[in-house]
């Protein structure tokens, strides 16, 4: 996807485990020439599973994810290299989808709901949105591994699974097929680090000015997001990206506007970043000292000389 960078472009490895909807800004960059025209050129990777992005980024097959944080804050927290440099979404744009034969949240009782990762993402997510209506794992349900939202919605369709949390427009498309929305995520948890841009501390360092380009054109991008005179190509990426279908592509742009889904400045709010670590803890995947040490995983610097240096 995008134009052709000349033969000296400096390539970027970038992943997440499925470069869904959250993609855009990235997509709508690359499309409208912009990593071309300052000699970057990137390489996505879909992983499957936000554990394997964190994992690549780790390993060094990867330079950056875009994926859930907490991998990142783990990995910091106990003498790792990876750094979280700037935010991507910070508002869940995610719905509660169940079989149709369930109406409430508190039906799903003894049943299994569909994760991606037991210890990112959405199963944090879920966790809280279930302890709000007193259930609680893994007491009062199970939870099924199936990867992340378009193998939720195949696993839904299938009947491996009773519930799952499903992204834009997946949700919308879930809906209209008339399966229940038991609830909107960002009800429930207003605002957390749902996606974020994570990189080896080591690799950062030695690409810095490569790094602070990127983000600079990344933050122009998510402002072109907002703007509807980008829609026609915003709709062609979101049909593309999403496998979104007539009207469910333009539901999804005006969700994302609706709730301000995307960092306008690539930032991580301190309130987004405590609610990550309250629901890590509450799931069992971190505790206080981990906590303590998380705010180290954050480095502001790159995004800052992006802001700063921007034209």
């Amino acid at each position: 996807m995008g134009m052709t960078a000349g033969p000296g472009a400096t390539l970027l490895r970038l992943g997440a485990g499925a470069a869904g909807f959250n993609w855009l800004p990235i997509f709508l960059a690359d499309r409208q020439g912009l990593f071309a025209r300052q000699g970057l050129r990137i390489e996505v990777h879909r992983m499957g599973s936000v554990d394997k992005a964190t994992a690549a980024v780790r390993s060094g097959e990867l330079d950056l994810a875009i994926t859930p944080p907490e991998g990142a804050i783990r990995d910091c927290a106990d003498g790792g290299d990876l750094r979280i440099i700037a935010g991507n979404v910070n508002r869940l744009p995610l719905s509660l989808i169940a079989h149709p034969r369930f109406g409430r949240v508190e039906e799903l009782r003894g049943k299994t709901l569909g994760t991606s990762s037991m210890t990112e993402g959405t199963a944090l997510y879920t966790m809280e949105m279930l302890r709000q209506h007193g259930l609680h794992y893994p007491e009062h349900y199970r939870f099924s591994v199936v990867g992340v939202h378009p193998a939720r919605w195949k696993a839904l369709q299938e009947g491996t699974i009773d519930a799952a949390l499903q992204l834009i427009p997946l949700n919308f498309v879930a809906i209209d097929a008339g399966w229940s929305n038991l609830g909107e995520a960002s009800d429930y948890i207003p605002e957390i680090v749902f996606t974020a841009l994570i990189v080896r501390q080591s690799w950062a360092s030695a690409a810095r000015d490569t790094l602070v380009t990127f983000l600079r054109i990344l933050q122009g991008a998510t402002e072109r997001v907002y703007d509807p005179g980008n829609d026609a190509m915003l709709l062609d990426i979101t049909r593309e990206t999403a496998q979104a279908e007539g009207d469910y592509a333009r539901k999804a742009l005006d969700y994302m506007r609706a709730k301000q889904v995307f960092s306008r400045d690539l930032s991580v709010p301190e309130a987004a970043f405590a609610k990550t670590l309250e629901l890590m803890q509450k799931a069992g995947v971190a505790d206080a000292a981990l906590a303590a040490k998380a705010p180290a995983v954050l480095d502001h610097s790159y995004r800052l000389e992006a802001l700063g240096t921007r034209a």
